[in-house]
C-alpha cells in the first residue's frame, strides 16, 4: 500500500479529502473458509478530489499486481455485459469499416467476451490482460491474448511487433490505472496516424446523483467526469470525437478519440450536465458523503426490522461493490444469511470482511428466504428476471441503492 502524493492525472498536490470509506480488506479477495480465523489485510478506502483538473480519485494505492494477478470477475457471467459488448462490436465494425487486416486490441480484456465478437466478424484481435487465469479462458475461445499489463513501454513493442492498432478498446479498466497519463499515451501511440481509441468508464456523475458510493473500492483508483477525461485526453495528445451516455454499470460514458489536439463538440453538453451539479466543487462530494452516511442507516434499520420480524434474509451476487456495501455498512450473516452468485471462481468461498458464504445461485429458489438483498443492483433487471421461480414461491428482492427499498 502506497500513498498517492500527487494527482494521478495531473500531478497537482493541491487535492481535498471528501470522502471516507474506513480500512476494508480487498474487494475481490474472495476468503477460503478453512482460512475464515485468518486475519484479513484492510486498507484506507479513502476518496479525495483534485482541484486543479477535477479528478476524483483514492487516497492510497494497492499494488497492482496484489489486486490483478488472479482475477474473479468474469465479463461473460453476465448476460446484460455480453449483449453490450455485442452490440458494441458490431456498431464498431460498421462504423470504423473494419476488416480481416485490421486489428483490435483490447486492454483488461478479461475472459475475451469482447474480442470474441470482433473475431466472430472476422478482425484480427489481441487480448492484453494481467491475470493469467483470466487469459487462458480468453484463449479457450480462440481469442489471442498476452498475460501482462499495459503500458506506454508495452504500447511501442506491440507497434513494433505488430504494426498499427485501427482500434483500442479500454472498457471499465482506466478507472484501474495507476499511471493514467502513461497508458493514455500509449493507447494513441499504438492507434497512430489514424486509429481510434475507445474507452468505457463508469461516469462520476451518475455516482453522486445516484449515491453509487459502492462502486468504489481499492481496485478503481479513479473516479472520471466528462471534465476530468477530456484533460487527460489533451494531455495524451488525444483529441475527443465522439461522447455517448450508457446504462451499463449504474450510468457509464463512451469516448472515441483519434490522435490530435482538439476536442470535438460532443463533449459541450456532459461538461454542461456536471457544471449544474456542482462537480467541479469539493462541497458537491461533502454533501455526498453526508448522503452515504445516512443510506447506510436506512439500510441497517430495514435489515434490522425485517429481522427482528423474524423474516430470513440472503443476498444475489457477490461483487467488488457489494463488499464495500456490505463492509461499510456493517452487514454480516446476523442480517444477511448467506449471498448466491453465477461465478463458479466465487461459488464456495466468503465475502472478504463480512464473511457471507457464497453458494449456488439454485440455492436461493431452493431455501427460500424471505427476502434476497441485491448487491450487484445495476443488473437487478437482470436478477429478477432469471429468478422467476424464487419469486414464484414468495421470495422478494431489496435494493439498497440509490436508498433501501423492497421491490
Amino acid at each position: 500500500m502506497s500513498a498517492s502524493p500527487a494527482c494521478l492525472a495531473c500531478g497537482s498536490k493541491e487535492r481535498e479529502l471528501v470522502l471516507d470509506l474506513g480500512a476494508t480488506p480487498l474487494a475481490n479477495a474472495n476468503v477460503a473458509p478453512e482460512r475464515a480465523r485468518a486475519a484479513e489485510p484492510r486498507y484506507p478506502l479513502q476518496l479525495l478530489f483534485c482541484h486543479a483538473c477535477g479528478l476524483v480519485q483514492l487516497s492510497e494505492l494497492v499494488p497492482p499486481e496484489v489486486l490483478f494477478s488472479d482475477y474473479v470477475y468474469l465479463t461473460g457471467a453476465s448476460s446484460t455485459m455480453v449483449a453490450h459488448f455485442t452490440a458494441f462490436a458490431q456498431e464498431a465494425v460498421r462504423r470504423f469499416e473494419l476488416g480481416p487486416r485490421d486489428l483490435v486490441v483490447e486492454l483488461a480484456s478479461n475472459d475475451g467476451t469482447l474480442l470474441a465478437a470482433f473475431r466472430e466478424q472476422g478482425v484480427r484481435v489481441l487480448g492484453i490482460e494481467p491475470a493469467a487465469n483470466l487469459c487462458r479462458l480468453a484463449e479457450a475461445r480462440g481469442v489471442e491474448c498476452e498475460p501482462r499489463f499495459f503500458s506506454e513501454a508495452t504500447a511501442r513493442a506491440l507497434r513494433a511487433e505488430r504494426g498499427p492498432a485501427a482500434l483500442v478498446c479500454a472498457n471499465n479498466v482506466l478507472a484501474h490505472v495507476p499511471d493514467l497519463p502513461g497508458v493514455l499515451r500509449g493507447c494513441r501511440h499504438l492507434v497512430e496516424p489514424a486509429g481510434v481509441v475507445s474507452i468505457e468508464v463508469p461516469w462520476l456523475l451518475h455516482l453522486v446523483e445516484r449515491l453509487e458510493y459502492d462502486t468504489v473500492y481499492h481496485e478503481h483508483v479513479s473516479y472520471f467526469s466528462a471534465g476530468a477525461l477530456a484533460g487527460a485526453f489533451a494531455r495524451a495528445g488525444l483529441a475527443i470525437l465522439d461522447v455517448a451516455e450508457l446504462p451499463v454499470h449504474g450510468g457509464s460514458l463512451r469516448v472515441l478519440a483519434r490522435p490530435g489536439s482538439e476536442h470535438g463538440p460532443a463533449l459541450a453538453p456532459f461538461l454542461a450536465r456536471e457544471r449544474e451539479l456542482g462537480l467541479e466543487r469539493a462541497e458537491t462530494y461533502h454533501a455526498f458523503a453526508r448522503r452515504v452516511a445516512a443510506n447506510r442507516t436506512a439500510l441497517r434499520a430495514l435489515l434490522e426490522r425485517l429481522r427482528g420480524d423474524g423474516k430470513r434474509i440472503a443476498a444475489y451476487g457477490a461483487p467488488a461493490k457489494g463488499n464495500t456495501l456490505l463492509n461499510y455498512c456493517g452487514i454480516g450473516p446476523e442480517l444477511v444469511e448467506y449471498t448466491v452468485d453465477r461465478n463458479p471462481l466465487k461459488v464456495g468461498k466468503l465475502t472478504p470482511g463480512a464473511h457471507l458464504p457464497i453458494r449456488p445461485v439454485p440455492v436461493l429458489a431452493e431455501d427460500r428466504p424471505d427476502y434476497a438483498l441485491i448487491l450487484p443492483w445495476n443488473l437487478a433487471p437482470e436478477i429478477v428476471q432469471q429468478e422467476a421461480a424464487y419469486r414464484a414461491r414468495g421470495g422478494r428482492f431489496l435494493v439498497p441503492i440509490p436508498e433501501p427499498k423492497v421491490l
